[in-house]
């Protein structure tokens, strides 16, 4: 049994779903890890990870304008608004989200369905810098 790290970082340009699916691959792909279990966590508090379809770009477009619906851009709703509009509706988004998934590994393969991808969920507007932590427990 081996554990392993990896820090991805991920630079913003707002709102929107930025997938990582293939610089995940590439890093099982690269330690050759055979078995065994990957968790991904982001450190950050206005963004989170999700699973979602990767086909169709209007699944995005859809979750995005339903988040916004869910956690209005108004600060009138809100005490805490220190960081602009989108400061308070980006932690409830979060809260609701994930800020950790994890994964099964077999035989050197993530063990996603059809059309899954693996998003970072920028609820922001203004660019931001993210990390997400890689951490592999199993068998190279």
């Amino acid at each position: 049994m081996i554990q392993k790290f990896y820090n991805l970082q991920i630079s913003t340009n707002g709102q929107k779903l930025y997938e990582f699916t293939n610089n995940t691959i590439d890093w099982i792909k690269k330690n050759n890890f055979k078995n065994g279990i990957l968790n991904l966590t982001i450190q950050h508090t206005s963004a989170s990870l999700i699973v979602q379809e990767n086909a169709d770009p209007d699944v995005q477009i859809d979750l995005i304008n339903y988040f916004n619906k869910l956690a209005p851009m108004d600060n009138s709703l809100y005490i805490h608004t220190t960081e602009g509009k989108d400061d308070m509706p980006a932690h409830i988004k979060s809260a609701l989200t994930n800020n950790q998934i994890s994964f099964s590994i077999k035989k050197n393969e993530i063990l996603l369905g059809t059309w899954q991808g693996i998003y970072l969920f920028e609820h922001r507007l203004e660019p931001q810098n993210r990390t997400i932590i890689h951490h592999f427990i199993g068998e190279i």
